[in-house]
C-alpha cells in the first residue's frame, strides 16, 4: 500500500539535460577513443613498412618527403 495518496509505479525520469550532458560527454569519449585506434593502427603499419624494408637488407628505409614543384 502506498501512503499519504501517492501511486504505486515506476520512479519519474531523471532530468533530460542531464543525460544529454552525460551522452555528450560519451560521444565525445567514443570519438577520441575510435581516434587513437586509427593512429595507432597507422602508426604500426608505417613502423611495419620499414621493418620489413631493414629485413631485407636494404638501406635508406625511411620515407623521403619531395615537395612539390610548381611551375
Amino acid at each position: 500500500m502506498t501512503t499519504d495518496g501517492e501511486k504505486a509505479g515506476p520512479e519519474p525520469p531523471e532530468e533530460e539535460g542531464n543525460r544529454h550532458v552525460e551522452n555528450a560527454v560519451l560521444l565525445g569519449f567514443f570519438v577520441v577513443l575510435a581516434a587513437a585506434g586509427v593512429w595507432l593502427l597507422s602508426t604500426m603499419a608505417d613502423v611495419r613498412k620499414v621493418q620489413d624494408c631493414a629485413a631485407q637488407g636494404r638501406r635508406n628505409c625511411a620515407e623521403i618527403e619531395v615537395p612539390d614543384r610548381t611551375r
